[in-house]
């Protein structure tokens, strides 16, 4: 409002100089056009005596000019030897003492007289009184500059009384006008502040179209947040829970009093299994999902360096990694998903290749507005998954081969991202290497 104000102030001071400026110009334009009215007119009703000199008829073209004492219009001439005054002139001291050459013209002012300031015309004549023979003259008219000045100072009373006027009336107009431009932001804030108080769970007014970005935004930052909170929350309990048997079990065997041989492996087996729910729970609870305004993560190092680790794991079966990845290609969301998404792929299809595996990224374009999605794809030249199999495959504990060593929660793990993400996996037989295609794709989002 106070920044609406001052613009306001100086926009109405700008224009009140300009047209104070222009009227004042136009008001001594227009008494040089008076003046010159009257110096014509007196040019006009003169003629020159048989003595050289000038007779002024009587008549002023002004009767102001024929008023003794402070009329504010006064006339004069001036000649070699000669000169005349108006009655409203005579006694006085004007500024009537030029020598003009024929044709010129002047008009100046304000000049100092003994009734004050004045603007003067003058304008020099030359009179031929013979063939060979012409006299000289200078005509004078002159006002007061009180004239032009009460005008000026009648037409800023005004000017500055209505752009008073009109300024109140702007300010209280923008005033109103901000107030409910400004509305909406303040629903906004009335709406989150219920929010926070638990009264609801989203935005869910309707809000103009230049705050449905961002409102959008807050609700799915409020519901990513949630999200987060929920699954924090159900990881937390379910590691409790996952931990009660092992820890009862331990407490049994160790108050049984059996020897320390047995003992020694049903606590090595319970202890393990504790590892795999800690590593499990800790893995599932760090999975952050979509995000509104996660920066883009670069793909290809990340990739490069998982793959060198898994094929010094894997150097004894020979296997290797083959990349087509995208540069374009950006994961939008947490680097630990990232790594544990596409590192339970990798090495899934490392445990099952013969020997070739091969790794795929590729860019999805979004609409205006979206950012782009990604494709991430693994193949393997291994046996395969039956189509049957799948759906099984993919809970939590199901292992493809009880032989193959692992825990049965990688490809869970990788489901759960993926649907945190809001994305979408999909078991194919691979068509490039015979194997299995896990084929990850996380849509464009805004």
């Amino acid at each position: 409002m106070v920044a609406a104000g001052l613009g306001l102030l100086a926009f109405l001071g700008l224009t009140g100089y300009a047209l104070d400026q222009a009227f004042a110009d136009t008001a001594l334009s227009s008494q040089r056009e008076r003046l010159q009215t009257y110096l014509q007119a007196y040019i006009a009703r003169s003629e020159v005596t048989r003595a050289n000199r000038i007779l002024v008829d009587d008549e002023p073209p002004e009767p102001r000019f024929a008023q003794p004492g402070d009329s504010g219009l006064y006339a004069g001439v001036r000649g070699e030897g000669f000169g005349w005054e108006s009655p409203s002139a005579m006694g006085r001291e004007l500024p009537f003492d030029l020598d003009l050459d024929r044709g010129e013209v002047r008009f100046d002012g304000p000049l100092p007289s003994s009734v004050g300031p004045i603007y003067r015309l003058g304008m020099g004549v030359n009179w031929e009184v013979g063939a060979d023979q012409s006299i000289d003259f200078t005509f004078f008219v002159a006002e007061s500059a009180n004239t032009v000045e009460r005008q000026i100072a009648v037409f800023r009373r005004t000017l500055w009384a209505y752009l008073g006027g009109a300024g109140v009336l702007l300010l209280i107009l923008q005033i109103v006008m901000l107030r409910w431009s400004l509305r909406p932001l303040r629903r906004v804030v009335a709406d989150l502040g219920r929010v926070e108080r638990g009264e609801t769970d989203r935005l869910e007014d309707a809000y103009p179209r230049e705050l449905a970005v961002l409102t959008d935004n807050l609700n799915g930052f409020i519901e990513s947040e949630r999200e987060h909170l929920k699954r924090y929350r159900n990881t937390l309990g379910d590691l409790a829970h996952s931990l009660k048997t092992p820890l009862a079990v331990l407490r049994s065997r160790l108050e049984s009093g059996e020897d320390t041989a047995p003992l020694r492996e049903d606590v090595g087996q319970q202890v393990q299994r504790m590892d795999e729910i800690v590593a499990y729970q800790l893995s599932r609870a760090a999975t952050s999902g979509h995000q509104r305004f996660a920066a883009p993560i670069e793909i290809t190092g990340h990739a490069e360096e998982l793959v060198r680790g898994l094929e010094k794991v894997y150097a004894s079966k020979g296997a290797y990694c083959e990349f087509e990845l995208d540069p374009q290609a950006r994961f939008h969301g947490e680097t630990g998903d990232l790594l544990e998404l596409m590192g339970n792929l990798v090495e899934n299809a490392f445990k099952w290749a013969k020997q070739r595996v091969l790794l795929t990224t590729r860019a999805l374009p979004g609409t205006a507005g979206r950012r782009p999605g990604l494709l991430l794809a693994v193949d393997d030249d291994g046996p395969g998954i039956p189509e049957e199999k799948i759906a099984s495959l993919l809970q939590r504990g199901v292992r493809g081969d009880e032989r193959v060593q692992g825990h049965g929660i990688g490809l869970a793990i990788v489901l759960d991202i993926v649907k945190a993400y809001r994305g979408q996996l999909t078991v194919t037989r691979s068509e490039e290497l015979g194997g299995s295609r896990f084929e990850v794709v996380i849509p464009p989002a805004g």
